[in-house]
């Protein structure tokens, strides 16, 4: 027990994702088929791509102490408007982007002024902007509507090797993130605000900063999302957010990864971990042909194991709180 308590959240996710290759190897080998074909890394990879932008801004917002339950809406806004303005005209493509970014972003500053300013937690200020941008998808779309050109449906469809470009753009995306992080004030403000929220205001932080700087970064993530997406579908989707789940998984992948729902400590990285182990059960599971309510059923069972060996190794690490008194020491050796 000793051993495992020296090894950090992100070790022990990474040794997970070793025991994950190996259970696969086993497991889709004795379907008579290859864990490392070309075809199935890349279908792992694809399967990173989308979670792992939709992860990266569910990391920062729940460091600094929140949660954003609106991404699913977001990607499926992002996606319709990028195909509605690119309308399968290649020089609407830039333009189109830069909108579906734009009020990504903008739904992002309004939910951070919202947790920041009116002091609502992230829970409720999400749902609330979840549910107003459901309710106008309702609304105003009844089904796919735009159409993406030949040039932007490559990103979805091409790689170099097994490796898809879409994967490499998360992962280039990652890095400024994790560069962000470790080496920016705001970066270390995002930690000391989810940390406690009081001492970081008593050491002179600006607390809204960090906040409104998550959410922003998280939607505009989930914008990214939508936009790859919509490279791949071709079209906008108004359900292709809510019907992928992604709010609760990419929840899910960020605490498999180590980050403490509470905020304050965490690792980019280890959320990476998350997603690709997220990425490996499911294509497993699909090259078994496992029923769906099962795949839900071994998520879940993850989770909570995650959960608990996390539970298990803070409890076994924090350090007494009262020191012994030799008084006391010596009437535990007479006893």
């Amino acid at each position: 027990m000793n051993r495992l308590s020296r090894l950090t959240s992100t070790h022990i996710v990474y040794l997970v994702v070793l025991l994950t290759i190996i259970v696969g190897t086993v497991l889709v080998g004795s379907v008579g088929r290859s864990f490392f074909s070309t075809g199935n890394i890349s279908d792992i990879l694809t399967g990173t791509s989308v979670l792992g932008f939709i992860a990266i801004g569910q990391t920062l917002v729940i460091l600094v102490g929140s949660l954003d339950l609106s991404v699913p809406y977001v990607i499926s806004l992002s996606s319709l408007i990028a195909a509605g303005i690119m309308a399968n005209q290649g020089a609407n493509v830039l333009p189109g982007v830069l909108a579906a970014l734009a009020i990504s972003g903008l739904i992002g500053l309004a939910i951070g002024l919202v947790v920041s300013g009116l002091k609502v937690h992230g829970f409720i200020a999400t749902l609330g902007m979840g549910l107003i941008i459901s309710g106008y998808l309702a609304t105003n779309y009844q089904g796919s509507s735009g159409q993406a050109p030949l040039s932007f449906r490559l990103i979805g469809a091409t790689g170099l090797g097994p490796v898809p470009i879409s994967t490499l753009i998360m992962l280039a995306t990652a890095g400024l993130v994790l560069l962000m992080l470790n080496r920016t004030r705001v970066g270390h403000h995002i930690y000391a605000v989810g940390g406690d929220l009081g001492v970081a205001r008593m050491s002179g932080i600006r607390t809204r900063t960090p906040i409104i700087t998550a959410h922003v970064l998280c939607s505009v993530m989930a914008g990214l999302a939508g936009l790859l997406l919509a490279a791949r579908l071709g079209v906008g989707s108004p359900t292709i957010g809510s019907q992928g789940g992604y709010d609760l998984l990419s929840i899910a992948a960020v605490v498999l990864g180590g980050t403490l729902l509470a905020g304050g400590k965490g690792s980019l990285v280890g959320t990476l971990g998350g997603v690709l182990i997220f990425a490996m059960l499911d294509n497993i599971m699909s090259v078994m042909q496992i029923n769906p309510f099962l795949k839900d059923v071994v998520r879940g069972l993850v989770i909570v194991i995650a959960v608990a060996v996390y539970a298990r190794r803070t409890v076994i690490t924090r350090p007494p709180r009262f020191e012994k008194s030799a008084t006391t020491a010596a009437r535990e050796v007479s006893a």
